[in-house]
């Protein structure tokens, strides 16, 4: 069986939010037209408390800055997707479905939360292992926001508990702290195991096949 995780498609990072992506609504589109081909669907949902430990604000330094968090490297970030506020929501026109779970993640004060699995430090989970081993899921496909950040760290967690790992890079966008932060975090993921799949909705040919049942 397989899934669809949908990564923190959320208003704070799509234009107009306080940690905009660059064009991190144009994967909606992407992610509307896929997500029906697959067995299951889960979204994660950044849900930090006012003042977490991660946001620039909470240390009176600067964005961009990097300290340590917990016995690790945490960059800090303006504040975003605080819990119950129009930031945290999910982004308009992302079709979420009654049956689709919500995972949310990053409620921990004390440390961040890239990862749809783990907090930084790997001591809580989400629950979103348990719920798809719950499911029978085998294989997971990764859409969402930002690839050299939630959508790597996820993967990796993925390879890590025994997924097949598909990350599917036209319906992903980066951060891009750094030029090629992108291109950097892809060569991560596939060194350890995650297929890319850098078009997923091809044109028809008889030489290609739906990467999926």
């Amino acid at each position: 069986m397989n899934a669809l995780l949908i990564i923190d498609v959320q208003n704070d990072f799509c234009p107009g939010g306080t940690l905009a992506v660059n064009d991190g609504d144009q994967i909606i589109p992407i992610i509307t037209k896929i997500r029906d081909r697959f067995d299951l669907v889960v979204a994660t949902q950044d849900w930090h408390p006012a003042g977490h430990k991660s946001f620039a604000s909470s240390h009176n330094k600067n964005v961009g800055e990097i300290i340590e968090l917990g016995g690790q490297p945490q960059v800090l970030w303006p504040d975003h997707c605080v819990q119950n506020t129009p930031g945290a929501e999910f982004k308009k026109g992302l079709e979420l479905k009654p049956g689709d779970k919500i995972i949310r993640k990053g409620m921990n004060p004390e440390v961040d939360s890239y990862s749809g699995f783990f907090d930084n430090n790997h001591v809580d989970a989400t629950g979103l292992n348990e719920y798809l081993k719950s499911m029978g899921v085998t294989e997971l496909f990764l859409a969402g926001l930002a690839t050299d950040y939630c959508v790597k760290f996820t993967a990796l967690d993925g390879i890590k508990l025994g997924y097949k790992v598909n990350v599917i890079l036209e319906a992903c966008k980066a951060v891009e702290l750094k030029p090629g932060d992108a291109e950097r975090a892809v060569a991560e993921m596939e060194a350890a195991g995650v297929r890319i799949i850098k078009q997923f909705l091809k044109p028809p040919t008889a030489l290609y096949q739906p990467p999926l049942r």
